[in-house]
């Protein structure tokens, strides 16, 4: 199984928007088969429902190990696994726990959605909707409507310090209702589809999880061996119809932005969840449960190494501050910008200026025109989400914003090959 080939890679940077800027080491997303946007509806169809959203499923080569007699479909995603990681990790024997899938299936490679972001693109799995759709734009992100900037994992005001997650219910918030499409969960059961969530017991019952699980069985673990046994043990009860079995780990994620994604605690993670896949999920699982069942492994987005730089804080650039009107949000590496009336100039001349080379600025305009975010009707507050003006890191650029330290080793939500590309393994374990 080579490294992604220069034909492939070729087809991912195909420019598919328009006169966007494209650096050598960046892809863009793509939408018509290769992208993480195309799993929903390739799930649903594989279980006997109708396509989900106007996405089109993932190309026929990512999905001639499935076959047709499926009746359950099992979709890991490993939080902040990018296709680089993953590869490394191979090379260095530290997949051994996933040799059976290997050796089954198929693996291919995968661009994340823009921005390549996690609350973008777990809502993306769970809706079959491009961001543009569903209008989950960042990790922060300007409310119009409610008057303030929301931290969209938690759902709470971004620069609250303390106070816990859940405070946008003070403002009406409603996280069952904010989504303008329903997710995956109630378009499955309506054509006959058994659908659950195995999510750690912190994050189970999250504003995030609670918008998005609706009518999933959520079922809440604490350790990797108490989740593969946990899914073993109902795998082997009886169940009547098909399954779609949502199974999400982050703490590859997590110490990537901690430590960087190069971090040796990184690679004990991803060895970890292999091994003890192997040891206490696939070793001991019954043949009947193997049966019909389709294992996806994939990830939402990868990292790129981004060491702190007091360079890039925006509170040392007050200059930049006065020309706009709202602190910037979005992601640290994919920046939505508010320019006051007037100010535009000053804002591009002062980037020019403090960080030559390090952002591309683009107009809103231009990456609505060019459906940077994804195919489908956009969302009617999207204009307003995403500002006026983008500032696309290049190389390991970003900006940080807000009152807190800045002690991210690592980030992503923008285009690098390291925080785009993702792995996709399928196999059937019956094969």
């Amino acid at each position: 199984m080579p490294d992604i080939s220069a034909d492939l890679l070729r087809v991912l940077r195909h420019p598919r928007f328009g006169t966007l800027p494209w650096d050598a080491d960046q892809v863009p997303p793509h939408y018509g088969g290769y992208s993480i946007l195309n799993i929903p509806t390739s799930v649903a169809q594989a279980l006997g429902a109708p396509p989900v959203g106007v996405a089109p499923p993932l190309v026929p080569d990512l999905r001639r190990a499935w076959g047709d007699d499926i009746r359950r479909v099992v979709l890991l995603v490993v939080d902040g696994l990018g296709w680089h990681l993953f590869q490394a990790a191979r090379e260095h024997h530290r997949l051994a726990g996933w040799q059976p899938l290997l050796e089954r299936g198929t693996l291919g490679v995968l661009t994340s959605i823009a921005p390549s972001t996690t609350a973008a693109a777990i809502t993306t799995f769970w809706t079959g909707r491009s961001a543009a759709e569903h209008g989950i734009t960042g990790y922060e992100m300007w409310l119009k409507d409610y008057g303030l900037i929301a931290n969209m994992i938690l759902h709470s005001p971004s620069f609250f310090q303390s106070g816990g997650a859940g405070l946008l219910q003070h403002a009406n918030f409603d996280p069952e209702t904010f989504l303008p499409h329903p997710p995956i969960g109630p378009h499955l059961r309506a054509h006959g589809v058994q659908v659950h969530a195995f999510q750690h017991y912190t994050i189970a019952n999250s504003g995030l999880s609670t918008m998005l699980f609706r009518e999933a069985e959520v079922h809440a673990f604490a350790t990797l061996p108490d989740l593969w046994i946990a899914l073993r043990q109902f795998l082997e009860t009886p169940a009547e119809g098909p399954q779609y079995i949502w199974v999400y780990w982050s703490a590859v994620d997590g110490f990537s932005h901690r430590y960087g994604p190069h971090d040796a605690r990184v690679a004990a993670e991803i060895e970890t969840i292999a091994w003890t896949w192997r040891r206490f999920f696939w070793d001991d699982l019954a043949p009947t449960a193997r049966k019909g069942t389709v294992w996806l492994v994939t990830a939402d987005h990868g990292q790129i190494a981004t060491p702190p730089d007091p360079a890039y804080d925006t509170q040392r650039h007050p200059r930049l501050q006065r020309t706009l009107y709202l602190p910037p949000t979005g992601e640290n590496r994919l920046v939505y910008l508010y320019p006051r009336p007037g100010r535009v100039n000053a804002m591009k001349d002062y980037f020019a200026t403090a960080w030559p080379d390090a952002f591309h600025l683009v107009p809103v305009w231009e990456v609505l025109n060019a459906r940077l975010y994804g195919p489908g009707r956009p969302h009617p507050d999207l204009r307003n989400r995403l500002g006026e003006w983008l500032a696309i890191g290049r190389g390991a650029a970003y900006l940080w914003w807000g009152p807190k330290d800045n002690h991210l080793q690592g980030r992503h939500g923008g285009f690098h090959q390291d925080e785009m590309l993702v792995p996709f393994l399928a196999a059937r374990l019956d094969a």
